[in-house]
């Protein structure tokens, strides 16, 4: 028996039982992975609850590195990119070809071609234990989730509901609506007497996605045209495609403006123009999305305070969630994304600016009352941030969570 498989099964069997207990609470773990180390650690929050050795890609198929999620599984799987290579228990983490899978070749080095290839016992135990949606974070460096408690991070709320109190009087069945999604609560049948225990039961909710980044050009279009619709210039759908209708409407908003027609169609000169005349004030500076179950659910501006200034990339997820106290835990890591000089000149950033800390990157974040207030509505167990100044738009797309791919910085 090799040395290899003598750790798996010791850790095969340590996941076998630590799967009885994490059974039906998958998506809250989240599994780490480090291509200098060749390893994989498990954690909740910042438990580790398995390890094992693995094989990432070697040179020419690196694995990428980044904050992906589990898309899907099967317990068998042929390659569709290497001559139906077999890649049983396979949990897939992007469309374009990158897996976990159980593999008879782990050796202690990268040798596959872009998956990360795990031992038997430990591939098939960690299929068992997750579910999709659990986050894979694959970086370089070995990195260790932190508790941080931050008040720009969210807490729970149970919406309040209209009508009479909640009580341990008779009750029935009813729905409201929280957010966009219905919430089972007990109403009263009749009114509650005098010092009644007032109770709720409330369905867990699937876990939120959602990603804070700097505005790009999108977001930028979007409210453009939301605003020259509003003005009486007709852009067209809101969808942040630069068509002619809103091509149209921007040269008709600039003449009536008396606003140079040459240059950019969107020039510093109009954006500043427009949202004054909007009442809108200054253009905002970051966006919030927010996904669930791989779908967006809705997104709004926020503020990033000295925007000239990297955040840095972030990652969080929240544990040990209760709505009825309104407290959750919440555990980050910091990872390694090297800002191309292309990429800061397009945000605008400053070429020598270094990216900042988690606690430094929350610290400049300002996340609108009912924005906030909606995600406390909607936030459950397992629920994740990540902080970036940009994310991957090829990998992010239907059928996935946000994901967000990272580059080392190059050494001096």
């Amino acid at each position: 028996m090799s040395k290899s498989f003598s750790v798996s099964l010791g850790v095969f069997i340590a996941l076998m039982l630590s799967s009885a207990a994490w059974a039906g609470d998958g998506e809250t773990l989240q599994i780490y992975v480090s291509k200098k180390t060749q390893s994989l650690v498990v954690y909740d929050g910042d438990e580790i609850v398995a390890t094992s050795n693995v094989s990432t890609g070697k040179a020419g198929h690196t694995t990428p590195s980044g904050i992906f999620s589990i898309l899907e599984k099967r317990k068998y799987h042929e390659s569709n990119l290497y001559s139906n290579a077999p890649m049983p228990w396979m949990q897939r983490i992007t469309w374009s070809g990158v897996a976990l899978h159980e593999s008879n070749s782990v050796p202690n080095y990268p040798a596959s071609h872009g998956c990360v290839r795990l031992p038997g016992a430990f591939a098939k135990a960690l299929f068992q234990m997750t579910e999709r949606g659990a986050h894979v974070i694959i970086t370089d460096e070995p990195v260790t989730p932190q508790a941080i408690a931050h008040p720009t991070l969210f807490k729970p709320e149970i919406p309040a509901a209209d009508g009479v109190l909640l009580s341990d009087a008779e009750m029935r069945p009813a729905t409201f609506e929280a957010g966009t999604e219905p919430v089972e609560v007990a109403v009263a049948d009749v009114q509650p007497k005098l010092g009644a225990t007032a109770t709720v039961a409330i369905e867990a909710l699937p876990p939120l996605r959602i990603l804070i980044t700097r505005r790009d050009h999108r977001e930028t279009v979007m409210d453009v045209q939301a605003m020259l619709n509003a003005l009486g210039f007709d852009a067209g759908d809101q969808d942040g495609q630069l068509g002619s209708r809103t091509i149209a409407a921007v040269k008709a908003y600039k003449e009536s403006k008396q606003l140079p027609a040459a240059g950019d169609i969107l020039s510093d000169e109009f954006i500043d123009s427009i949202y004054a005349a909007a009442g809108k004030g200054k253009p905002p500076t970051g966006q919030i999305l927010v996904r669930q179950k791989f779908k967006p659910l809705f997104e709004a501006p926020i503020s990033i305070d000295d925007p000239g200034k990297p955040l840095g990339t972030h990652f969080l997820e929240a544990t040990h969630v209760n709505r009825f106290s309104g407290k959750a835990d919440w555990h980050g890591v910091t990872l390694d994304n090297h800002l191309a000089p292309a990429t800061r000149k397009r945000l605008e950033i400053d070429a020598d600016a270094a990216p900042d800390s988690l606690q430094g990157a929350l610290d400049r974040v300002t996340i609108p009352d009912d924005i906030r207030q909606k995600i406390a509505h909607l936030l459950d167990e397992g629920t994740s941030i990540t902080i970036s100044d940009v994310s991957d738009t090829r990998e992010t797309g239907l059928g996935t969570d946000f994901i967000t791919i990272t580059r080392a910085t190059p050494r001096a």
